[in-house]
């Protein structure tokens, strides 16, 4: 059996965030529930944002070949990001929310996907085996220090 590297640790995450956000869809307007599961998702977009840019494109962008595709994936960042803030100054149990609300998971599923079917793929060509454990190591750390951070608000 391999060591996990750091796409095993990103997919772990991928597949909280696609859990959080099926659930947030489904939610009811203005509950408990949907504002501890925004919470949740949040929390979780940050600490991985956080830490797969420091330990996934950081590294990618010391190649030629892996700038273009980490400055898109940045962008994307950026874009849910936006969202986010959006979304959190509006009302939980209006339709404007709600509408936000799939913008979000549609912006985050898309760049899942394409993380996992084009970002892997350029990333696994440019990164020794030896550095995609080291750095899944390194993603796990920060991935929990960002969640710790992010629950003690």
């Amino acid at each position: 059996m391999t060591a996990p590297n750091i796409y095993d640790a990103l997919r772990e995450s991928h597949e909280i965030q696609r859990t959080v956000f099926r659930k947030l869809l489904r939610s009811k307007a203005g509950s408990q529930a949907r504002i501890a599961l925004f919470t949740q998702a949040r929390h979780e977009l940050a600490a991985h944002e956080a830490a797969e840019e420091r330990y996934l494109y950081a590294p990618m962008m010391m190649h030629d070949m892996g700038l273009a595709t980490s400055r898109h994936a940045l962008h994307e960042h950026h874009q849910v990001d936006e969202l986010v803030e959006h979304l959190q100054a509006l009302d939980p149990a209006g339709d404007a929310w709600i509408e936000q609300a799939r913008a979000l998971s549609h912006e985050v599923h898309h760049h899942l996907r394409e993380e996992e079917r084009k970002f892997f793929q350029v990333s696994g060509k440019l990164l020794t085996d030896t550095q995609k454990v080291k750095l899944a190591g390194h993603y796990r750390r920060d991935y929990r220090r960002m969640h710790r951070l992010l629950t003690a608000e």
